[in-house]
This record gives structure tokens, C-alpha cells and sequence, in this order.
């Protein structure tokens, strides 16, 4: 998959990506309102060493102090340091715990060491990192005060209390800080949105990969090796008007139906061109009643006389679609109680239809018998094309046995509901029954962004102004 069908997958599953989006940012808020606010509090010091006044000291005093600070900064979490800040403040925390929210970094090159303590008071933080700041200090110098040699000397004399080579200043307070540290509301809602949105587009992804269906008439063709005869565009207004060629029939649907008829006509140049073609679909509800009525309506119109025939014995359509009578047809010729001329009913543009009559106990037997046959070649004597509307291929074997009795079959496939491996199935049963599979009607498809071009209005000629000025002042 290249990047514009991967686009094309994201843009076709968008509602994936929009609900994995919306969650990613309700689950960014939810965080954000349940984590307790954590703030911290920073205090610094300084590490001076006893020098003298000459240059040389002074440098070995520096250099000994930033040689120490990376050691100190490893003891201000210590317990030394933490059970007298506790026991001080009388923290509600033990040591162990007040150490885990205590951070000391000695920046490289320096003598300064800075103390951060967190916690979910920002008053408490400071005056923590403050006592913190005071006890290190006092543990750093006790541990670096020599111990005391000898407590008198020969002479008598008591020799001076030994003084820690170091001294640590504060040189920065803790101030009760305003805003948190956690949560980070800003980041985590752009991390919980761009998640969210990764999960949207892999979901689409997957959901794209497990789904079987067709959504281009290419893929149809390739999956199925039938030419494809027609896409006819999805239309919600089918419901209510089913025959869209009607006298301004300049729809999507309609001129897809007129090119139907056009590549029928054409695809079968040099060949034995067929008289009684079936229309067939793999499941119910993919709309093969409606595309044999507009084929031959459309072959009528193009002044091709034209018979439509109703042998879907299970759930006949057709009289319903075209608004004509049911209750004598197929069958009554069938069974003998009624002539073919005698049951022929007259459609839209002058089309003959032979609606399917009373439902039969046994369709399928009825539908492959020699009198089936002997209708289909009386009714190929009197017209040049014959349609027959047959019940689908996988739920029931009526049109496996009828198929062989017809010169072609045309396979209506619905687009994004028909798997593969349905739409495979319903051709192997047409070959194994040597049925003569014409094409493929890619059905209900999506139309192309932006439909046609205008395609439906064009040939229409403009309102002249002096009508529209006129019908204006009539109003």
C-alpha cells in the first residue's frame, strides 16, 4: 500500500480516528483531574574550603571543594539527613519516603549543590528543602571535622577543637512554589491526543486488513477476472424513486445504468451476442432487482425492445419496483393456466415485464424445467433482449439451475458489504453449471470526490435572464 491508499484507508475509516482521538483526549483529562497537583521547592549551596590569603591556597581550597561536592550531593537523602528533617517538621512521611522526593544535583565545574524537594504542599515543599538545606549542611561538616588527636598536650595546655575544612552557605532560599510540576496538563493532553490518534489510524489499518469486501470496481475485476461493465453510484434517494431513468434522467445513477447498457452492447463484439441474460448477485440486499429493472429500461429507451422477466420465486421484487400487478405471471405460464402474451404486463418507455405471479412451494424445480425453457425461447423469439431477474447464488440453488438455461449472467456486487470469498463462490457455482458469466455491476459505490464534473447538468440549457426577471415580478 502506497501513501495515498494508506490516506485513503485513514480517510474512508474516519470515524476509527476520530473516536480513538476522542478518547486519547478524555483519557489525558481524566488523568489530569485525578493526579494529585505535586509541586517542588529549590534551595542551593555553597561550598567554601578554609584557605589563606594567598593565590595558591585559594586555588588548592577550590579545587578541593569541587572535588567534595560531587560526594555531598549523594548524602542529602541519606537518613542522616532525613530523620532529623522529619522529626523537625514532624513530617506525616517516614525518612525512607521524604528521601525518594529528594533530588541533589552539583553542577560540573562548581561548588554550588542544588537541593529539590517535592511534595503535594507547596508551603511544605520549601520549608522541607530549607530544613533539608540546614541538617546536610550540619552533617556535611561534622563528617569532615578531623577528630581530635590527643584531649591535652605534654605541656598542659589543651590543644584547639579540630574545624571542619568546609563550610556550606545558603545561597538560595526555598520560595512556596505557584504552579506544579505534575501533571502536565498541556503535554499530557498532546501526548493523549497524538496516541489516541495513532491508535485511530492503526486501527483503521487493521480493520482495513481484515475487511474482505470490495471498494473499488479494480478490485473487483482482479479478485473476480470479469470485465467490469458498470459502477453504479450509491443513491439515497433509490428507495423512493428505484427507476432512475426516467424522462430527465441525468443522475450519476442514471447515466452509470445508460453505460451498463453501452458496454453490454459493446463487450460482446464478434461473439454470439446474448438474447436472455441473467441477473444475479452472490446475497440478498445488493441490489440486483433494481439494477435488472434499470437495465432494461434503459435498453427500451434506446429503442431496443426489450422484456424484463421476474423469476426471483422467493422474494419477487419486481412488480413493487415498477408499480405493476403480481398475482399472475411466471408461474401461472408455468404451471399452464395462462399464455405468455396473456400474463405480459407494459413497464416505463413501452418495456414488456412478466411480473413472477403466485409463489410456488417448489422454485427451484420449476425454474429448471423444460417449460422454463420453452418460456425463455418463446420470449428470445419475440424480443431482442430479455431480462430476467433471478434469485441470489449462495442462499438457494434457484439460480444455479435457471443459469444454464440463459445465453449470459451479469453478477451485482455490492460494494463494501460482498467478501471475496462470497463473491468467488457465486462465480465457481455459475462456471460449474456452464453458466456464461458476462461482467461485473459494481453497485452502490461511492461516488468520486466531487462526483463527475457536473456531468448530471451537462447538456442542460441556462434559464433565459428575461424569464427569470419575469417570474421574479410575478412573484
Amino acid at each position: 500500500m502506497d501513501l495515498r491508499g494508506f490516506l485513503a484507508v485513514v480517510v474512508r475509516r474516519w470515524p476509527s480516528c476520530v473516536v480513538c482521538l476522542l478518547l486519547g483526549a478524555i483519557a489525558a483529562w481524566t488523568a489530569n483531574a485525578t493526579t494529585t497537583p505535586v509541586y517542588e521547592a529549590r534551595t542551593q549551596l555553597f561550598v567554601a574550603a578554609h584557605a589563606g590569603a594567598d593565590t595558591m591556597q585559594l586555588n588548592q581550597g577550590q579545587s578541593f571543594s569541587q572535588a567534595r561536592v560531587q560526594s555531598y550531593a549523594n548524602i542529602v537523602n541519606t537518613r542522616q539527613v532525613t530523620e532529623r528533617v522529619v522529626k523537625q517538621l514532624r513530617l506525616p512521611t517516614t525518612p525512607d519516603e521524604l528521601a525518594e522526593r529528594i533530588r541533589a544535583e552539583a553542577p560540573v565545574n562548581t561548588v554550588l549543590i542544588d537541593i529539590t524537594v517535592s511534595d503535594t504542599d507547596p508551603r511544605r515543599a520549601a520549608r522541607t528543602a530549607d530544613a533539608v538545606a540546614v541538617h546536610f549542611s550540619k552533617v556535611v561538616e561534622r563528617l569532615e571535622t578531623p577528630r581530635r588527636v590527643v584531649d591535652v598536650a605534654e605541656d598542659g595546655v589543651t590543644p584547639p577543637a579540630p574545624v571542619s575544612p568546609v563550610t556550606l552557605g545558603v545561597t538560595q532560599r526555598a520560595v512556596p512554589p505557584t504552579e506544579p510540576v505534575s501533571p502536565r496538563t498541556v503535554l499530557n493532553l498532546a501526548v493523549g491526543l497524538f496516541g489516541g490518534l495513532l491508535l485511530g489510524v492503526a486501527l483503521a489499518a487493521l480493520r482495513e486488513a481484515l475487511d474482505t469486501t470490495f471498494k473499488t470496481g479494480e478490485t473487483l475485476s482482479e479478485a473476480t477476472a470479469l470485465p467490469l461493465l458498470a459502477g453504479i453510484p450509491y443513491d439515497s434517494d433509490a428507495p423512493d424513486h428505484p427507476v432512475a431513468l426516467d424522462e430527465a434522467g441525468n443522475s450519476a445513477r442514471a447515466e452509470a445504468f445508460r453505460r451498463l447498457r453501452t458496454n453490454l452492447q459493446f463487450a460482446q463484439v464478434g461473439q454470439d451476442r446474448p438474447r436472455i441474460i441473467a441477473v444475479t448477485s452472490s446475497l440478498p440486499g445488493e441490489g440486483k432487482t433494481n439494477t435488472a429493472a434499470n437495465l432494461a429500461v434503459s435498453l427500451a429507451r434506446a429503442g431496443i425492445s426489450t422484456c424484463l422477466v421476474d423469476a426471483d420465486l422467493r422474494r419477487p421484487c419486481i412488480a413493487s419496483t415498477l408499480g405493476l400487478v403480481r398475482d399472475a405471471g411466471l408461474t401461472t405460464v408455468l404451471i399452464g393456466h395462462a399464455s405468455v402474451r396473456e400474463m405480459m404486463q407494459q413497464g416505463p418507455a413501452g418495456l414488456a415485464v412478466l411480473t413472477s405471479g403466485p409463489i410456488p412451494p417448489n422454485p427451484t424445480e420449476l425454474l429448471a424445467s423444460a417449460q422454463m425453457r420453452e418460456v425463455l425461447q418463446e420470449l428470445a423469439g419475440a424480443f431482442e433482449v430479455v431480462i430476467v431477474d433471478t434469485a441470489p447464488l449462495l442462499p438457494v440453488a434457484d439460480t444455479v439451475g435457471l443459469a444454464p438455461l440463459t445465453q449470459g449472467t451479469l453478477l451485482v456486487v455490492r460494494a463494501s458489504k460482498t467478501t471475496r470469498e462470497q463473491v468467488r463462490n457465486a462465480v465457481d457455482s455459475l462456471r460449474k453449471v456452464g453458466a456464461r458469466p458476462l461482467g461485473a455491476v459494481f453497485n452502490m459505490a461511492e461516488l468520486p470526490r466531487g462526483g463527475y464534473g457536473g456531468y448530471g447538468t451537462y447538456g442542460e440549457l441556462p434559464v433565459p435572464r428575461s424569464a427569470v426577471r419575469q417570474a421574479g415580478a410575478r412573484g
